[in-house]
Parts: C-alpha cells; structure tokens; sequence
C-alpha cells in the first residue's frame, strides 16, 4: 500500500481557501499525481485542503472521503512562549538546547506539555493508528502488522502541522523532530510505501519526500503564520 501526503496549495488562511497562486499549484499537483494509479482521496475538511484535493479528484474523476481528525491543529497554552507555536519551539529545542530525541521524552518538555500541539498530535496519533487499521496494518509497537496488506494507492490532503503528526506517528519520529528537519512545501507530495507482506510485520518507507518539482521551485517548509490555525 502507498499514502500520497499532500500538503495544501498556497492559502487565504484568512478566508480559508486557495489564492490564486494556490489555485494553479493545485492544478500542477493534479496533473502531477495523475499517472500515481491513486484510488481512493481523503481529505482534512478544512477549504484550502478540500480545494487543493478537488482538483486531484476532478482529474482522476473520484469522490472525496473527509477525514475530520486531520484539520490543521491549533497551538497555544498558558505559560508556552511564542504562543505555544511548534515550528519555532522545535527549532529552539535544537538550536539553542541541544534537545536528544533518543533519550528525552519531548511531551514533557515545557514547551511542550501544556500545548494545544501536543493534545492535538496525540488525537492524529490515535485516529491515523485506526485509519491504517482498517487498511489491513495494525500498529505493534513501533511496526505494523500486516494482517491484510494491500496494493492500493491512497492521497491524503492535509496541512502542514496534521500532516507532520501523522508522519510523526507513522514513522515513529518525535513530532518536533518532524516539524523541525522534515518541512515541506505547498502541494509537496510525499510517499510512504507500506510493504504488502500479509501475516508479517513490516516498517513503512519514505519512497518521495516534499517533492515540489511540479510547481518549479524548491519547496518551502510549512513555517505558518503564528496566529493562523
């Protein structure tokens, strides 16, 4: 099985949809994920994911499935500074401290442990565990089991905060880690191949990462507006 992560176009995070440049990103994307054999599409609710995904759907003439979990998380609590902002507060913890992932339990940080961010990456962790369960790969530890693999190719529209939660878990990587050196661009597509091996437990594979190549410029990581959620 392949999950396409695709991030939305660029937004009106005022408006919540595509802006005009967003709009042709989404359209390259499209023609982009075109030849990807992809059947199924699923989708954050929120416009500027939905949007960016209806082009792909359009193309490949096939319905949207909304995943409500996926919706961009918010950030924020009392005492985190930079009001609780997880792209700044990840690079500070390895910038200025030197923070070991290995060793160190990143929930219990301050930056951290009164942080909406953490709350919300902790619901993506529980509901993309179910989504891949009911794909046929049932989460053991660090690696799935293959109970039913499948060769199918899913797309999955999302943002830059609920995507790097969903790869966090996936990939079992710290979120700040993610969200700190794995950034991504609007209408990067990245691909993890779940090896289809039924009976087996199996690791997922990063087979693309923020390939933005069909918009023609290098991808930008997703450092968004601190007030924008």
């Amino acid at each position: 099985m392949r999950i396409i992560f695709v991030r939305h176009g660029e937004p009106n995070y005022a408006l919540d949809c595509l802006t005009e440049q967003g709009k042709l990103q989404a359209e390259a994307a499209a023609k982009r994920l075109a030849g990807e054999g992809i059947m199924e599409i699923y989708s954050s609710p929120s416009g500027r994911a939905r949007e960016t995904a209806l082009y792909t759907a359009r193309e490949l003439d096939l319905p949207v499935t909304i995943l409500d979990y996926m919706r961009e998380i918010s950030w924020g609590g009392e005492g985190v500074p930079e009001n609780g902002h997880p792209w700044t507060l990840s690079d500070w913890l390895i910038d200025r401290e030197d923070f070991d992932f290995a060793l160190d339990a990143w929930q219990e940080h301050s930056y951290f442990k009164n942080n909406a961010a953490t709350k919300y990456w902790k619901m993506i962790c529980e509901n993309i565990d179910a989504f891949l369960s009911k794909l046929g790969y049932e989460r053991a530890g660090r690696r799935y089991f293959c109970a039913s693999g499948t060769d199918k190719t899913i797309a999955l529209f999302s943002h830059g905060g609920s995507g790097a939660c969903a790869l966090s878990r996936i990939l079992s990587l710290p979120f700040p880690y993610v969200s700190s050196v794995m950034p991504y661009g609007f209408t990067s597509v990245t691909i993890l191949d779940f090896p289809v091996q039924s009976g087996q437990y199996v690791h997922p594979r990063i087979e693309l990462f923020n390939d933005c190549a069909h918009i023609g410029r290098k991808a930008e990581g997703p450092r968004l507006q601190k007030d924008s959620q």
